[in-house]
């Protein structure tokens, strides 16, 4: 049975937002990010690793991987085909929140404004991303929109840094957030990325 969007989102304060360019970092990546505390990874499909590094980092023990910059059912559908257990998109289309329903898989679609989110809601969503977050009027946007959605839940995600991801996490509508920072850009270091993992896994929702 898979998990539901909800459960997935309280598994760990942060979800890794990961842009991967070489299949070959996708294990090493995955392992050092769940050896550290951070088992809910987002691969984006930003590059043309992305569907692969998928299929490789579901082979890691612990690993909930799912696709992130999914634009389109055509994106859905080869990230399912890959593997991937939720899909995340940077927003929210009738095409793209339609297709992710009836797929049945766990799916998170961008929001940024009271008419994406009752956009979500009528296609019976309640949990969402909040991108970009710190663009998108930060902290007060979010409380501001929460307001008239009790039931949503949110996971912020775009220039949410370690120092500012607790401010995110204690408001009542944050289950989680998204973040870049735990996986930095450059040739990959394993031991860095568990560090970072352990750091962020620290936080408490």
């Amino acid at each position: 049975m898979s998990q539901s969007i909800d459960q997935i989102m309280r598994l760990a304060p942060v979800i890794p937002v990961i842009v991967i360019d070489r299949v070959e970092d996708a294990v090493p990546m995955a392992e050092a990010l769940v050896a550290g505390g951070l088992t809910v990874l987002e691969v984006t499909l930003r590059t043309p690793a992305g569907l692969d590094a998928i299929a490789a980092m579901k082979r890691v023990k612990g690993a909930v991987v799912g696709a992130g910059t999914v634009l389109d059912p055509a994106m859905l559908a080869a990230a399912i085909h890959a593997g991937a257990e939720f899909i995340v998109s940077p927003g929210l289309t009738d095409n793209l929140g339609k297709a992710a329903v009836a797929s049945g898989i766990p799916f998170l679609p961008g929001t940024a404004n009271a008419g994406d989110i009752m956009r979500g809601m009528d296609l019976g969503l309640d949990r969402f991303k909040f991108f970009p977050a710190a663009t998108s009027g930060g902290i007060p946007a979010l409380k501001a929109l929460a307001g008239p959605f009790g039931q949503a839940r949110f996971c912020p995600t775009g220039g949410i840094s370690l120092a500012t991801a607790p401010d995110w996490l204690a408001l009542e509508a944050v289950l989680c957030v998204g973040g870049s920072w735990v996986v930095p850009s450059g040739p990959l270091d394993p031991a860095r990325i568990e560090a970072l993992a352990s750091e962020a896994a620290a936080l408490k929702a």
